[in-house]
């Protein structure tokens, strides 16, 4: 499997790293890294259009003070694991949470520790919306509780609601090398009640749970929300993220009309985490 590396030069590099990355989501690249003052982003070969990249940074740069400039190559699948590892470095949430890749050493951590190998999956806790998810997760009490993973990308999140005591954990993803990615992270961290699946939200099969997760963006999102609310138990918790700090009303609106009542919302550099509970119609 061939991928095409598109190298962003940009001035200043924030917010505008952020702007790039969300709107690159929807084409679809699928993964990405900073490398200094060098964004880099990944998308398959077949998929990747060279048209739609020049419209979008023609479009971006109309906006006054911003400098984009970029260059793309041809790359090989196999290169991913070897420019990830040099620069992955270990992420630590409130010092209680610590996300490592396999290579780092552990003994200097205490807390949880959740080892993993993205290779192109999303989700190692360094975007902003990976890390406010896993901060909400680690503070709720999940002991028997069902959960609901949509859009798993690494099984990172679907991995801590595991240690934070969920019963059952269905990850679902729509891309077969995230599904591989997050069995893998699975049993590397010695997890037991996580059930991995290729699908999309009507892949479900009428399950209830008390607790549904989604790092995704806000299109899907908005799809997703009535079936969201139709399998959320009573009382459940629903976790929204992988959009802007501007989105966040539009969800807001959106998941109210699915009686889906707003609990709570944090921002981290401009990206927002909606905490939704259900109620009775």
């Amino acid at each position: 499997m061939k991928y095409v590396e598109v190298s962003f030069s940009i001035i200043p590099f924030e917010p505008w790293n952020e702007i790039i990355i969300a709107n690159l989501s929807i084409l679809p690249y699928e993964s990405f890294m900073e490398d200094g003052e060098y964004l880099k982003a990944y998308i398959q070969e077949q998929d990747f259009d060279p048209l739609d990249l020049k419209d979008l940074v023609l479009k971006l740069k109309t906006n006054k003070g911003v400098i984009i400039n970029y260059e793309y190559k041809n790359i090989e699948h196999q290169n991913w694991n070897h420019v990830w590892e040099s620069h992955f470095e270990p992420v630590s949430i409130n010092d209680q949470l610590h996300i490592l890749a396999p290579f780092h050493p552990k003994d200097k951590y205490q807390g949880l520790i959740i080892e993993i190998e993205p290779k192109m999956s999303f989700g190692t806790g360094h975007h902003q919306t990976t890390f406010l998810m896993c901060e909400e997760i680690s503070s709720l009490s999940l002991d028997g509780k069902n959960v609901l993973d949509m859009g798993s990308g690494t099984g990172v999140l679907a991995i801590l609601a595991e240690k934070c005591g969920a019963k059952e954990i269905l990850a679902i993803d729509i891309e077969s090398w995230s599904v591989e990615n997050c069995e893998e992270n699975t049993k590397r961290n010695k997890c037991s009640k996580i059930i991995s699946k290729l699908g999309d939200i009507i892949d479900i099969n009428g399950q209830h749970f008390d607790l549904i997760i989604a790092n995704i963006n806000k299109n899907v999102l908005l799809g997703h929300l009535p079936s969201y609310s139709k399998c959320l138990n009573s009382n459940g918790i629903l976790l929204l993220s992988g959009f802007f700090e501007t989105d966040a009303e539009d969800l807001i609106s959106a998941a109210f009309e699915e009686n889906l009542v707003l609990h709570s919302k944090k921002i981290k550099d401009g990206w927002a985490m909606l905490y939704f509970l259900s109620q009775e119609s």
